[in-house]
């Protein structure tokens, strides 16, 4: 359940739905099947087994796997760190407008409510001049909430959490998902987001596309499922936990995307206007397209609008309890701090840190950070995990050992396959392409300055924290793989 929480995050609601759409609609889901079980389920067993046979965090079980790449652990933890500074912010904004959703605060302009008076967003990226009160406020609050459940533990704060936030989201979810489709226009919104263009399947792009959302939904290659598997019970069957949590997080994104474009259907059908006119993901569907939604709702818009931001600010705790765990766990196993002490001072780095996403200029820095550390932190750490314990270690026939020791599901020739050949050449591929993107133009046109500091400055950044905490030296007898009964030998 935990895990499945931390793969259902925002991305499942706001990205999908206009990545399928813009991909070739209902053919889409033929490569992004392909990549779910080529990629997805795969890495996902790899880190489960990671986790559950070298028991600990990320940076203690590369140390068990290998000292030299004790790096890559950190390098995950990392980058996960520099997600919950700004992820955190983005739950504050569905917790406000959450609130403003009874009174359609937003009038008649979601669009300049959003960005004007909400987060009163500077002229000039990087140009710092207030603290929002509208964001700092919720922030405290997500904080709490997050540190709070962390605090309590993993039985006690995460499962409990999850037990309860979890089917919260997915019952609230499918009462929004039912109501758009009773609406005018939802039928159109389905067919456009349904209908195949079957055209795109030989695109290239397209295959990278599946690829790219299926790595980025599913919390793979940031430490997440290495720190949570690492807590599972000797006997758990790792294979079907994998395909569990792979396909409850694509039936989330399926059920989001048939909610989503149903309302779509309904905007463009009150507003005259195709479809494609009215699509739109990210921020923007969820802070100013959703709003205008609800503002023309024939009734009870102010519930719906209140469970839409519900179900954001539910997604997004869930992940960001997992995020902040694994820097937790990681600060708990090399400094043997208590919990207590682990949570206080990497949750409460990253709530400081966060502040700063709170300001008239933070929009930009978030969307600058989020596309960076996405891009060359989650992918490139992603693709050099594989790398490593496919090609390197070569160590894939003893970690598919372990996990067919505790599991109903064997893996075969395939799974090896996909890890040492498939993944590789497609996540290397994106990289390619992103590198020469970004060299060749300046992210959304952002100032170069800008853009070296608060993108290129962070990815890199993540990976020289990884070879700082690296240098720091481990207590006698922790890297020990433990046996199977738990102790170090």
């Amino acid at each position: 359940m935990a895990a499945v929480g931390s793969a259902i995050g925002l991305g499942n609601i706001w990205r999908f739905p206009a990545v399928a759409y813009d991909n070739g609609g209902g053919a889409f889901f033929f490569p992004y099947l392909f990549a779910l079980l080529t990629a997805g389920i795969p890495i996902l067993i790899l880190e489960f087994t990671l986790g559950h046979k070298y028991r600990g965090s990320a940076p203690l079980t590369y140390a068990r796997l290998n000292k030299k790449f004790e790096w890559l652990g950190w390098w995950q933890v990392a980058v996960s760190f520099v997600i919950s500074t700004y992820y955190a912010v983005i739950i504050a904004w569905a917790m406000s407008f959450a609130g403003f959703s009874f009174n359609q605060n937003w009038g008649d302009d979601p669009n300049g409510f959003f960005f004007g008076e909400y987060l009163k967003l500077s002229d000039a990226p990087g140009s710092i001049s207030t603290i929002v009160p509208g964001v700092f406020f919720p922030l405290i609050l997500v904080w709490l909430i997050t540190l709070g459940v962390l605090f309590k533990g993993v039985k006690k704060g995460i499962e409990v959490a999850n037990k309860i936030f979890i089917p919260a989201l997915v019952i609230l979810f499918l009462i929004i998902v039912v109501r758009a489709l009773t609406l005018d226009g939802a039928v159109q919104g389905l067919d456009a987001f349904f209908k195949p263009d079957w055209s795109k399947i030989a695109d290239p792009g397209v295959w990278v596309a599946a690829y790219g959302q299926i790595f980025f939904s599913l919390s793979i290659g940031f430490a997440i499922m290495i720190t949570y598997s690492s807590y599972l019970p000797k006997k758990t069957d790792l294979t079907n936990s994998a395909f569990i949590t792979g396909f409850a997080n694509s039936g989330f994104e399926l059920l989001a995307g048939i909610g989503v474009f149903a309302a779509l259907g309904f905007m463009a059908a009150q507003q005259g206007v195709p479809i494609n006119e009215v699509v739109s993901s990210g921020v923007g569907l969820a802070f100013v397209v959703f709003p205008q939604i609800i503002s023309e709702f024939p009734a009870l818009n102010g519930l719906f609008g209140f469970f839409f931001f519900l179900c954001l600010v539910l997604a997004g705790l869930t992940s960001l309890i997992s995020i902040v765990e694994t820097f937790v766990a990681g600060v708990q196993d090399k400094f043997k701090v208590s919990r207590t002490k682990a949570v206080l001072f990497g949750g409460g780095a990253s709530a400081i840190i966060s502040v700063l996403f709170a300001t008239d200029s933070g929009l930009y820095f978030l969307d600058a950070a989020d596309y960076f550390i996405n891009q060359f932190g989650v992918a490139l750490a992603g693709l050099v995990e594989v790398v490593v314990i496919a090609w390197v270690l070569r160590e894939l026939k003893s970690i598919q050992s372990h996990a067919d020791s505790v599991s109903d599901i064997l893996l075969g020739a395939w799974w090896r396959i996909c890890l040492t050949v498939i993944t590789p050449l497609i996540l290397g591929y994106m990289m390619i392409q992103n590198i020469y993107t970004n060299i060749k133009d300046n992210y959304e046109g952002y100032p170069t300055g800008f853009i070296i500091y608060s993108g290129w400055a962070v990815a890199v950044g993540a990976i020289v924290l990884g070879f700082i905490f690296m240098a720091f030296k481990w207590d006698k007898g922790t890297i020990s793989v433990p046996d199977k009964k738990g102790v170090s030998q």
